[in-house]
């Protein structure tokens, strides 16, 4: 055998050695100790950290209508209170919660209803866009096209769903997005 082989034979063989030494008197100490043990609780996955400077709005009648209306939507649709915050935020971004019409020269092109969604590329009829419930369902059966929608930034899942111009702009929502599916989530 030459050398440099059992060299590394006998350094292998060492770090076995030295790794049962003092593994072993722990594991055998960890098997005969009696422990005073409580349950813990299972770990829960928190909430993502909303990205950069967020933003607010203080809601009226309508726009918490509409929240309440996207949060229905949602549960309808099978879906966890994430895709609701990423509903919630996209629609603040779009509209402020507000279920625009046609809104002629200030519109952006045929764009309508909460999520600005437009009737000439595919979301439906202009009387189904600005139905709040229709709406959130065309927008949620976008974000189930997303792989891992769950796990990525909200932005980013927000972005994929509607190909915005300004795709950054929907993570400054996002606090308040949640903030706003915490209290009506249940109610």
């Amino acid at each position: 055998m030459n050398t440099i082989m059992r060299k590394s034979v006998l350094s292998v063989a060492g770090l076995a050695f030295a790794g049962g030494v003092f593994a072993g008197p722990i594991a055998a100490h960890a098997a005969t100790a009696t422990v005073d043990a409580k349950p813990v609780a299972a770990a829960v996955q928190a909430a993502p950290k909303p990205q950069g400077e967020q933003s607010h709005i203080t809601l009226n009648d309508e726009q918490t209508a509409n929240v309440k209306a996207i949060i229905a939507a949602t549960k309808k649709a099978g879906l966890p209170e994430r895709a609701a915050v990423i509903s919630i935020a996209t629609s603040l971004q779009e509209s402020k919660l507000e279920n625009l019409g046609h809104l002629g020269d200030a519109n952006d092109h045929d764009s309508l209803g909460l999520f600005q969604q437009r009737p000439s590329s595919g979301w439906g009829t202009p009387e189904q866009i600005t139905d709040p419930a229709y709406s959130t369902t065309a927008f949620l059966k976008g974000l189930k096209q997303v792989d891992e929608w769950q796990d990525m930034p909200l932005t980013e899942a927000a972005q994929t769903v509607q190909v915005s111009a300004y795709p950054d702009a929907y993570a400054q929502w996002e606090q308040q997005a949640t903030d706003l599916v915490a209290q009506h989530w249940n109610s």
